[in-house]
C-alpha cells in the first residue's frame, strides 16, 4: 500500500494541540486594519478550535498530525 500524503494545504492553516484538537487562526487579520474596531482586531489575534462537525474532514487531510 502507498502511504497516505498529508494536504499541505491544510498543514500550513491548522495545528493539531496536545490532546488531539485542531486550532486555526481567524483570517482578515493581516491589512485594511485602519477600518476595523479595536475590538474586532483583538479577537482575531485569537486562535480558535475547530468544530467538532469538521474534525473528521481535518483528520483526513492532516493523517500524520
Amino acid at each position: 500500500m502507498p502511504k497516505i500524503k498529508t494536504n499541505r494545504a491544510a498543514a500550513k492553516r491548522f495545528k493539531k494541540t496536545g490532546t488531539g484538537k485542531f486550532v486555526f487562526r481567524k483570517s482578515h487579520a493581516s491589512h485594511i486594519l485602519t477600518k476595523k474596531t479595536r475590538k474586532r482586531k483583538r479577537s482575531l489575534r485569537l486562535s480558535q478550535i475547530i468544530d467538532k462537525s469538521n474534525e473528521r474532514e481535518l483528520r483526513l487531510l492532516l493523517p500524520n498530525g
